[in-house]
């Protein structure tokens, strides 16, 4: 937005506002006390606008507190960082899904009425286009876009030519920085120090399509998460679904990805054709039964009715029932219970219009229905997104570390947290160490080592450099996590530590004493560094 967008009785009465804001006034008594003249009152992305100029120009120094205020959709960058979505073009998908809606103008499984399918056509999914309204609109609207999570979605990934990959990425990449770049490498060290800074980059794949090559690959574009549509842990509904890959595949790939410190989150699907609600409780616990899945995060996506598809001539001929809202949510609240403190539940259904829908749940707010039915039962759920702090204040000395550690992938991983008294969720590690039943990635850079898969700090994303009173995001949390996760791999023998650090966080690591290799951040244990803080 630019002052030419609003009427200069408008710009007057957003700093009355503001003014009114910073003195210690709630914002919907200020906003009330300034309506505009033609009546109604004034929106969210004017007062951020209004704020942002007031600190350029050197009137205002910065209010966190005011900002904190008037950001629209907070709830967007409370988890740490700003997640930006991006799509890549249509292209052919290996899969044969009866669920799977075809659209020609979107990538395999997408309609182009989803928010971010939307966003994507508008900009004939070109990724420098997409990444740069994206960042344009989260400013617009009071977000800090200092730390950017780039989450590629649009099919299956590994479909797609390598060089297109590549060119999508450097493209984003490009973007971020601000500047073009003459290759992918270029752009990738370009944005150690960009204005934006990718602090994490995730794909979508099938479990047949990863291999020892293919990580290889993702690595050297610099992918940090694999999103994996996993769907079943049930041979017979797979084939019966034509998913076209079986539960074998789904344990090889997740075998891979965490050897190689890929964070993971698993696509599930509740009510294929042939399951029922007993099924769907007996599969979720595979999830957690097996060594070889157990995975970091997770995304519930219950079947959904939606036409052109195969599962829609098989509800036409009478072979398959959706689920009611009501079994939905009843099933939903057995199961989240029982999903473990180190995985994170990031979705549990796809934002799909709901006219699509021929039968069925239509609900989006089915992740409300399901702990609103929770809290009646007088149940919890303890995953990492139901316990994280978001915006509440922690105390700066009064964290309680937790440990956990459970077998995984022929190895040991072990989840590393630091709580609230009261069980909030602050910050967390994850460090696998390999076994003897661990496979072998052949990346140089994780021969002999330990691996830190991840470090997350919680409460809400702050610029680079900015820090806030209470935020866990700036109070050490993050390297006091590294050292300790440091030490556990030192108690075990381990005498070299790798970590999978996103371009954006390189510069954070390197002040905790680690140097880059090929493409992960190394250190040999036992050296000293000179902490600086979560800055990074």
């Amino acid at each position: 937005m630019s002052a030419r967008c609003y009427s200069p009785e408008q710009l007057a009465l957003a700093r009355a506002v503001l003014a009114e804001v910073r003195s210690g006034t709630p914002l919907e008594r200020a906003v009330r006390a300034w309506p505009q003249p033609d009546g109604g009152h004034l929106p969210k992305h004017l007062l951020v606008y209004v704020y942002r100029s007031l600190i350029a120009e050197g009137e205002w120094l910065p209010a966190p507190e005011v900002l904190a205020q008037i950001r629209m959709k907070p709830v967007r960058t409370l988890s740490g960082v700003t997640t930006l979505t991006v799509l890549t073009a249509p292209y052919t998908c290996p899969g044969e899904c009866l669920f799977c809606p075809t659209d020609k103008r979107m990538p395999k499984s997408y309609l182009a009425d989803e928010p971010g399918a939307m966003r994507a056509l508008q900009h004939a999914f070109d990724p420098w286009a997409q990444v740069s309204a994206r960042l344009e609109a989260l400013q617009a609207i009071g977000h800090p876009t200092q730390k950017v999570e780039l989450l590629i979605l649009g099919g299956t990934w590994s479909a797609y030519p390598r060089a297109y990959q590549s060119w999508f990425v450097q493209r984003c990449l490009e973007a971020l920085n601000g500047a073009a770049a003459s290759g992918l490498e270029t752009a990738q060290s370009a944005n150690e120090g960009a204005a934006h800074r990718n602090v994490g980059l995730s794909i979508e794949t099938r479990p047949d399509c990863v291999s020892l090559g293919e990580i290889a690959h993702l690595r050297r574009l610099g992918v940090t998460k694999v999103q994996l549509g996993a769907q079943s842990c049930d041979d017979r509904l797979l084939a019966l679904n034509r998913r076209g890959h079986t539960v074998a595949d789904t344990r090889q790939a997740m075998r891979l990805l965490r050897a190689a410190g890929l964070k993971i989150v698993l696509h599930w699907m509740p009510n294929l054709l042939g399951a029922t609600p007993k099924t769907d409780g007996e599969d979720f616990a595979r999830l957690w039964a097996s060594e070889d899945l157990r995975p970091d995060e997770l995304k519930i996506y219950p079947t959904q009715l939606l036409p052109g598809t195969g599962l829609a001539e098989a509800w036409a001929r009478g072979e398959y029932v959706p689920y009611t809202v009501g079994e939905l949510v009843d099933l939903l609240a057995d199961l989240k219970p029982s999903i473990p403190r180190y995985c994170r539940v990031n979705r549990v259904v796809r934002d799909i219009p709901s006219h699509h829908v021929l039968d069925g749940n239509r609900r989006t707010s089915l992740r409300q229905d399901v702990l609103r039915a929770l809290s009646e039962r007088g149940r919890t759920c303890n995953c990492i997104r139901c316990r994280e702090v978001r915006s509440v204040p922690i105390p700066e000395d009064g964290l309680l570390a937790h440990s956990m550690s459970y077998a995984a992938a022929g190895g040991t991983e072990h989840f590393l947290s630091f709580d609230t008294a009261d069980d909030r969720l602050a910050g967390y590690l994850r460090l696998w160490l390999p076994g003897k039943g661990s496979v072998s990635t052949g990346l140089t850079d994780l021969s002999q080592a330990a691996i830190i898969r991840e470090v997350h700090v919680y409460g809400p994303s702050l610029p680079l450099g900015d820090a806030s009173h209470g935020a866990a995001q700036h109070t050490g949390v993050g390297a006091r996590l590294v050292a300790w996760g440091e030490d556990v791999a030192m108690q075990a023998g381990f005498r070299r530590m790798a970590i999978i650090a996103a371009l954006g966080t390189r510069p954070y690591y390197r002040r905790l004493g680690y140097r880059l290799g090929e493409s992960y951040m190394l250190k040999s244990l036992g050296e000293e560094a000179d902490v600086a803080g979560d800055a990074g």
